[in-house]
């Protein structure tokens, strides 16, 4: 059975890793940049998926209307 330190981490990282899950499924759905691997890769860990995220796919999108 589960100790109160590792239940307490769990409730506290859990809605942290489906938020960011979440963000980036809806963000890569409107991007047209594969929603469902985002939004799996985002439960994972957190923040690292952002960041790869942010370098992989927001940055190339910007420069792309800016122009």
């Amino acid at each position: 059975m589960m100790d109160s330190e590792k239940l307490l981490a769990l409730i506290f990282i859990s809605p942290i890793l489906l938020a960011q899950s979440i963000l980036l499924f809806i963000d890569a759905k409107k991007k047209g940049a594969y929603a469902w691997f985002w939004g799996l890769l985002g439960l994972i860990q957190f923040p690292c998926p952002s960041i790869f995220y942010y370098f992989i796919i927001i940055r190339p999108y910007r420069k792309k209307i800016k122009f």
